[in-house]
This record gives C-alpha cells, sequence and structure tokens, in this order.
C-alpha cells in the first residue's frame, strides 16, 4: 500500500518540485497540497495522510504551530518537516511539537524518499546536523548535570542499560547510533515487526515517552 503524503508549502514551485520527484516513486502517493497553515490542518480530517510534508515558515499558521495540533489531535499522521532553515531553534522547537523528522530542502533525491520513508514506518529521521542540535540540547547538559550529581544518582541513570536483556541493549545501541528498525531488524534477521515491538518494551522500561526521550536518556546514561 503506498504512502499516503499530503505537501504543505506556500511556494507553488516547492510544491510542483516534490510531486515530480514523488512521481517515480511507486510506493508514495500525494493525496493533497495547501499553501498556507490553516488549509493544511483543515484537509487533514478528511484525507489522513499518512506523512504531512511541512514547511516552517507558512502564512496563517506555521509549520510549527500545526505539527504542534497535528500531534495533540491526529497522532496516526507522522510529520515531517522540510524547511531552508537550519536554525537550532527551530529544530528543537520541532521536536517539542511532535515532529517525527526534520529535513532540509537543500537534501538530495535519496535522502527525501528515504525520511519520507522512514517517519511513515514509524521512525524518527534527523540527519546529523538536526541531530547534533538535540544531542547538544538534550544528552550533553544531561550528562553535565549527572557528573556533577551523587553517585547515588548516576547508578539510578545507569539502572536504564541494567534493566534491559542483553538483546534489548544491542536494540537500543543500534538505536543511539541512527539505525531504523527495518535496519535493525536485518542486522538480527528478524522482522520489523519484532524490533517494533522490542523497542516498545525499551521505552517502557526506561520510563520515557518517546524515542528523542529514549535516545537523550540512554546517551546521557552511557556519557556518565
Amino acid at each position: 500500500m503506498a504512502i499516503r503524503i499530503l505537501i504543505a508549502d506556500d511556494h507553488a514551485v516547492v510544491r510542483r518540485g516534490m510531486l515530480t520527484l514523488l512521481e517515480d516513486a511507486d510506493d508514495m502517493e500525494v493525496i493533497g497540497e495547501a499553501a498556507d497553515g490553516e488549509l493544511a490542518l483543515a484537509l487533514i480530517p478528511d484525507l489522513l495522510p499518512d506523512v504531512l510534508l511541512l514547511d516552517i515558515t507558512m502564512p496563517k499558521l506555521s509549520g510549527l504551530e500545526v505539527a504542534r495540533e497535528v500531534a495533540a489531535s491526529y497522532p496516526s499522521v507522522r510529520v515531517l518537516m522540510f524547511s531552508m532553515h537550519n536554525n537550532p531553534d527551530y529544530i528543537l522547537t520541532s521536536v517539542q511539537n511532535g515532529a517525527a523528522g526534520y529535513l532540509p530542502k537543500d537534501s538530495d533525491h535519496d535522502e527525501i524518499l528515504k525520511a519520507l520513508r522512514t517517519v511513515a514506518a514509524g521512525e524518527l529521521y534527523y540527519p546529523p546536523s538536526a541531530s547534533a542540535v538535540i544531542i547538544r540540547h538534550y544528552v550533553v547538559p544531561k550528562a553535565a548535570q549527572q557528573r556533577e550529581t551523587p553517585a547515588l544518582t548516576k547508578e539510578s541513570n545507569a539502572t536504564i542499560w541494567k534493566k534491559l536483556t542483553p538483546r534489548e541493549t544491542q536494540i537500543l545501541q543500534c538505536l543511539t547510533q541512527g539505525m531504523s528498525s527495518r535496519d535493525i531488524a536485518h542486522r538480527f534477521d528478524v522482522s520489523p515487526n519484532t524490533i517494533a515491538n522490542q523497542r516498545a518494551s525499551i521505552i517502557r522500561k526506561a520510563g520515557v515517552k518517546n524515542m528523542v526521550e529514549l535516545i537523550s536518556v540512554a546517551l546521557g546514561s552511557r556519557a556518565t
């Protein structure tokens, strides 16, 4: 079944370019376009896309505002921010507003397709430049704080890894390296559904809400 995509961008040339790019992707279908944030939100209840490819700077409602509303009201719709801005504030706010990924507009054809497929599969997609911003904001300060806390707190953080089975530990190590569930499944010769179930178990054991928090806590724990 094709990945159903809604494109929201106030520049017609960008929308046309994405339509052209996706025409040859047999596993993708563009089901709608929006030139502003309000229209994007208005289309979602009827279209219910798998992925909303969303520009940040748009009229009426910004992409960041749209992402927050979609995350709250339509959790099955995966939001991939698509922006010409590599601004750390935009990247961090995208994460905080529930976006599943952040893709620069100068990304090449293959990376755009990979990002769309990744978020449609329930994964996060943040390229190295965006990942570095997230790690600097969430992980490095946490690691510094942990180095200044009593040993008991450090030991408590370390138990995140101690709670995991050997296979879950391997999977978490792969996740911290940016591997998708599909890549991990291929490495261990199991189905992606098996990895998805184990990933859910890891999140539950870690006591976090999502993958961003999991990676942050996992890397912070290892840093100590």
